[in-house]
């Protein structure tokens, strides 16, 4: 076992992990255990310092994404004249973006749309433990996420049984593809262009394919827009605009290669004021 330490100032597990980029967690004694792929952890904060105890120390060394300077994004993102943004900043400053796995990425985005975050926790949980492997981890069993071969073998009906609902045919469909074709040459890729490819598969829309880009594949200048976003277009940045690929093409214009970062620090601010 490993174990990692970091500055609880730019690493609240709590902000992390509830902010909606990702849902394979669950509590765990002072704090949660957390699962990646074929991989799990437990993350917990302590006396200023948050704590990260696993197996495979690079892999969750690079998934919370410690060798990044979240100083400097906080002070870029505090630096824009936006009071919301600059409240998200100040009371979210322990948020990071997740480098997390592709595949995994693509199937829960595609389970998250038109959803609620507990249904969408179990049906992936659901899924991980009819078609994905047993590991034990501090004494406890969990389940890997499947490959897309395990998905695309399932069948459209499986994914309806188990609550998928509608999207039973786009994991189906998508799965199948992604097991014929695999994922090597969409890394490859710049960002518009990935987008665009994601598009072509069955169930991803633009806003899927923004947190797929962004919480998979790493493109932190990628935008997703979804209905707290545009309420907080049209209210803190008087935005007149209907269509959402316009409202994310105007705040990728306005905060570049940082708009991933600036998306979430808006999105909890705004969550924040609404609770």
């Amino acid at each position: 076992m490993v174990t990692i330490d970091y500055d609880f100032q730019y690493f609240n597990p709590k902000d992390v992990l509830e902010c909606g980029q990702i849902f394979r967690f669950s509590p765990y004694k002072d704090g949660y255990k957390v699962f990646s792929a074929d991989k799990a952890c437990y993350v917990y904060a302590d006396g200023g310092k948050t704590f990260i105890e696993c197996d495979d120390g690079d892999y969750f060394y690079n998934f919370f994404d410690l060798g990044r300077d979240y100083a400097s994004i906080n002070a870029i993102a505090m630096s824009y004249d936006v009071p919301l943004l600059q409240r998200g900043c100040a009371l979210g400053r322990g948020l990071r973006l997740l480098n997390q796995n592709a595949e995994e990425m693509i199937y829960s985005f595609i389970i998250s749309q038109n959803n609620n975050i507990p249904r969408i926790k179990g049906i992936i949980e659901r899924i991980c433990s009819s078609l994905g492997e047993e590991r034990e981890f501090s004494g406890e069993k969990y389940y890997t996420f499947p490959s897309s071969k395990a998905l695309s073998s399932a069948g459209k009906d499986f994914f309806r049984q188990l609550g998928a609902g509608y999207r039973d045919d786009y994991l189906a469909k998508t799965s199948a593809r992604v097991a014929a074709e695999g994922i090597d040459g969409l890394y490859k890729l710049g960002s518009r262009e990935l987008k665009a490819r994601l598009l072509t598969y069955t169930g991803i829309g633009p806003k899927v394919a923004d947190c797929i880009s962004l919480f998979g594949f790493g493109r932190r200048e990628c935008f997703p827009v979804d209905t707290w976003i545009e309420k907080l277009y049209r209210e803190d940045f008087g935005g007149t605009l209907k269509d959402r690929n316009k409202i994310n093409e105007y705040f990728c214009n306005l905060f570049g290669e940082n708009a991933g970062y600036m998306q979430q620090y808006l999105f909890y601010a705004k969550r924040e004021n609404f609770s």
